[in-house]
């Protein structure tokens, strides 16, 4: 097993281990493990936890979905960046890639 799935469990186990211990069901951080999808995503849920310990499942997922809505919004910026360095490319060295 390679360290980013070891990393990927261990994150995982930890994330439905707080989820049970604030009285909620397995499921409900099996599938928030699911929905965030990186070991930096549940360590952040995690974080969040510990520290605001919610009374409601609404909460849980509501900080969850806030999560992934951070992460999308994180992705198309570098997506965006990543296109206008292309198209920069372009305009400067033509499409062709080579000096005019």
């Amino acid at each position: 097993m390679n360290d980013n799935k070891r990393e990927w469990i261990k994150s995982k186990n930890d994330l439905v281990s707080v989820i049970k211990n604030l009285g909620f069901p397995e499921e409900l951080g099996d599938e928030i493990a699911k929905q965030l999808g990186s070991p930096k995503a549940m360590q952040r849920m995690i974080g969040y936890l510990y520290n605001e310990k919610p009374k409601s499942v609404e909460l849980v997922v509501d900080e969850m979905l806030a999560i992934c809505s951070d992460i999308k919004t994180w992705k198309d910026k570098k997506a965006a960046e990543e296109a206008n360095a292309r198209y920069n490319e372009i305009l400067y060295y033509g499409l062709d890639g080579e000096d005019e």
